[in-house]
């Protein structure tokens, strides 16, 4: 699963705050076992029809089971929020009935014998599930956990298709098919479906079968014949396109809606690739039969990896103009992807075990991106998840978690970015061969089981030889990252160099860590590998003259926090000669705080000519314009960079630093930038020339309202209509407000919509100006809803002052009104 804290920079200092206060908050003193296995489920065979009018699934399933080991008379299934109509043993030539009890969540049944370890039988059973009355609560990373969704099923939205699907993890599957419903059982499947004719369908393994029914209804029939984990089971039924692809003979699909079957290739025609790339590495063919992808609507999570049909959100679809700027979703395409192997093929046995599923996953995306666009764009990424890590305020949780509140407690900052960071150091620390054979050996050794992290330790134990019990002690079993103050200085009468390393993290933790240093002396370099083991390491090296530079952890590996201390020469040493992704951006960093020197100007000239596009944009949007030195050195590399720069996004930022010039001679690059194919270009543009000539920025922005915007250019359009309209345009403002998906963008659109409102006299435009800030914040998942309350109700304070002051009393009683409506529930 590939989870989203998708309201970012809005609110990531509020969260980050919180999150702080929380981190001295005892985890829960309960410890998590992993389920105990009583009886193994075996193969488990579905017939179920949906009914779109009560949005529920009648369905009758034989499950196949057999005692793990000791014998028993009984079976504990999971069955959340149903009717269950009839439970009789199959076999032989009639059904016998069965005694059970059943609470609403759990279904008992006695079995009608004492069956042996290994012993297997059949248990059928009748039943309708009922999603919509269940009611469950979900966490930050799966918003809901009602397990089967019904979208507009009665077809009373015109804007929005008929889908269903389901979302099985954690444990949610047992909402709509009874089940053992725990991460460490393993079954076989054979379901049929029954959905009206119209639609198509998609779920686990392959489409053995289809049968039209006399009533309009159609039969498929979908049979996995290799063991995976309950909570992987998956439906999904619409009226989508399906785009077909293939990879060595296996069928490679992408369900669409079809306004987006002419992109679906664009978005996910890179899977096969991927494919073979993960297969390559892992020395593991993809191990399943097909692979098939689906876009949901309202989709309550990221993405899911249902084993051989993943689900996504619709942040998937990307219209052609998007995807010039770069497919936003390929990061989640391969991280579903490599769940195939790394949580479907082998499964962590329980959730405080997760890290071994998503760890990988998360991990893949830097694989991918490493092979496919560079190490520099792994290293970005890389560096983005790592402070995702490290602003979570997580260093009171172990990686892999046996005491915690909840199981959804788990899908964090730690078990994906923290264990993604973890193996690019344990990758460094072993070297690349034994890191992949030692993922060929966990694989293979584990496949179709379920484990745990000690097996993954095992695995790389087996092939390094190395004992590796402090590496997972310290990161698996531990919690926490050192943070490190690093100084530097040279003896010139004894000729040596020193690295003085303190470790300054709260606590008597300790760290133990591999570290490459690089003593550089003009342009040749001496590298060192040495231990960091104390709460303070001084490190000596003989060098004839003072070092050029002196590069700790070179290779930028450590899951750490630094502080350093280096002057802008050695900086710019670093940046030249470092060479890689992180020693430039710190390069740029240390440049960006004092842009009034030369050598601070010297360093951010030269990272608008970095070879890498993302340190060009974030170069771009590091200056200080304020500072007349570099603002004229500055502005003919970013006119350069605006007009000829083969990096859209590149082109977007200068031609948005150009736009702080405000001179009019750039106003013709700005109008002709407003046709450029990417929308981040033309969102820019349109911003900057609002700086040059409002009045020609608002006639763009209304000409251009007429046509499809989204992204940046949507942003960019509300935004002059807002700040140079009047109430005339409000049916446009408040029309692309309305239309914008739930996300960052919407969110951020708030300000500027509030200050339009700001100027409204109409009550009716007022109303349903804050009918829709009251629209967005109730569709924000709960579990984000007291991180961005305080900002919605600062929002309807301002409102209200405004027209308090301007006397409207009308409206002020209104916005008032709705911030009581807030106020209940959680302002």
């Amino acid at each position: 699963m590939k989870r989203f804290l998708w309201m970012g920079a809005l609110i990531i200092t509020s969260v980050a705050s919180a999150q702080e206060k929380q981190g001295d908050v005892p985890v829960s003193k309960t410890y998590q076992r992993t389920p105990e296995k009583i009886n193994d489920m075996v193969h488990t065979r579905l017939e179920a029809r949906l009914d779109y009018t009560k949005s529920q699934l009648a369905g009758k399933v034989w499950l196949t089971l057999k005692p793990h080991f000791y014998p028993t008379d009984s079976l504990l299934l999971d069955a959340k929020g149903m009717e269950i109509k009839n439970v009789s043993m199959s076999g032989g030539k009639t059904n016998r009935p069965l005694k059970f009890r059943y609470d609403g969540l759990f279904l008992d049944i006695e079995l009608d014998k004492t069956y042996r370890g290994g012993e297997s039988y059949t248990v059928a059973i009748e039943y309708i599930a009922k999603p919509d009355e269940f009611e469950a609560k979900g966490s930050a990373a799966i918003t809901d956990a009602k397990g089967l969704y019904f979208i507009n099923p009665r077809g009373e939205d015109k804007d929005k298709p008929t889908q269903v699907w389901t979302q099985g993890e954690t444990e949610a599957s047992s909402v709509w098919i009874p089940c053992i419903d725990k991460p460490n059982q393993k079954t076989t499947q054979d379901f049929s479906l029954t959905v009206p004719q119209q639609y198509v369908t998609l779920s686990n393994g392959k489409l053995t079968a289809q049968k039209r029914n006399a009533d309009g209804t159609r039969t498929d029939n979908w049979k996995m014949e290799l063991p995976h984990a309950p909570y992987l089971f998956f439906i999904g039924v619409g009226a989508y396109e399906i785009i077909r692809d293939s990879y060595k003979g296996k069928e490679v699909s992408y369900y669409v809606e079809k306004e987006y079957a002419p992109v679906a290739k664009k978005i996910f025609g890179n899977t096969p690739e991927m494919m073979k790339f993960f297969s390559a590495i892992t020395g593991v063919e993809y191990p399943w039969v097909k692979y098939g992808q689906i876009v949901g609507r309202d989709y309550v999570s990221g993405a899911m990896e249902n084993t051989t049909a993943t689900i996504h959100q619709e942040s998937a679809y990307q219209d052609a103009r998007e995807l010039v700027d770069g497919n936003v979703w390929e990061g989640t395409i391969a991280h579903e992807l490599f769940h195939q192997w790394f949580g479907d093929y082998v499964t962590s046995e329980s959730w405080s075990n997760l890290t071994l599923n998503e760890s990988f996953a998360n991990y893949s995306e830097y694989l991918w991106q490493e092979y496919k666009y560079g190490k520099d764009a792994a290293d970005e990424h890389n560096f983005q998840d790592m402070q995702g890590y490290l602003l979570s305020g997580s260093e009171n949780k172990d990686l892999v978690r046996f005491h915690y509140g909840d199981k959804e407690d788990m899908f964090d900052a730690v078990s994906y970015n923290k264990g993604g960071r973890i193996l690019h150091m344990l990758r460094n620390y072993v070297g690349d061969s034994a890191f992949y054979k030692a993922l060929n050996n966990y694989l293979v050794t584990n496949k179709f089981k379920s484990a745990e992290a000690h097996q993954l330790r095992l695995a790389f134990e087996e092939v390094t030889g190395k004992d590796l019990n402090p590496f997972w002690n310290q990161w698996y079993f531990g919690s926490g990252h050192p943070k490190l103050d690093i100084n530097y200085s040279y003896n010139p009468t004894a000729k040596l160099a020193q690295v003085i390393v303190k470790q300054t993290q709260t606590g008597s933790k300790v760290f133990e860590l591999p570290v490459a240093i690089d003593v550089w002396q003009g342009n040749q370099k001496t590298r060192y590998n040495v231990w960091q083991r104390n709460k303070v390491d001084t490190f000596t090296f003989a060098a004839a003259t003072k070092p050029s530079l002196v590069n700790f952890d070179a290779n930028k590996m450590l899951l750490a926090q630094k502080t350093e201390t280096k002057t802008l020469d050695e900086y710019i040493h670093q940046y030249t000669q470092g060479g890689n992704y992180v020693d430039r951006r710190e390069a740029i960093d240390a440049g960006a705080k004092k842009q009034e020197e030369l050598k601070g100007v010297e360093i951010m000239t030269l990272a608008l000519k970095d070879k890498f596009s993302g340190l060009r944009s974030y170069a771009i949007g590091k200056l200080d314009l304020r500072r007349e030195g570099l603002k004229a050195a500055a502005e003919p590399l970013l006119a350069e960079l605006a007009k000829k720069d083969a990096a859209s996004t590149v082109r977007a930022a200068a031609i948005a630093k150009l736009g702080d010039y405000k001179k009019a001679v750039y106003a013709s690059l700005f109008k002709s930038a407003l046709s450029d194919s990417s929308y981040s270009v033309a969102g820019s543009a349109l911003e900057a020339l609002g700086k040059v000539d409002s009045a020609a920025a608002f006639a763009e922005a209304k000409r251009l309202s007429g046509g499809i915007t989204k992204g940046r250019l949507a942003a960019a359009v509300s935004a002059s209509m807002i700040k140079y309209g009047d109430e005339s345009a409000a049916s446009t403002i408040l029309g692309n407000f309305e239309a914008m998906p739930l996300g960052q963008a919407k969110l951020e659109a708030l300000q500027p919509l509030t200050e339009f409102l700001v100027k409204v006299a109409s009550f009716e435009i007022f109303k349903r100006g804050v009918d829709d800030i009251e629209a967005l914040f109730t569709a924000v998942p709960e579990a984000y809803r007291a991180q961005v309350s305080p900002f919605i109700q600062g929002l309807y304070s301002t409102l209200q002052k405004a027209k308090i002051a301007a006397g409207q009393k009308q409206l002020a009683d209104y916005v008032g009104s709705k911030i009581t409506t807030a106020d209940k529930k959680g302002l």
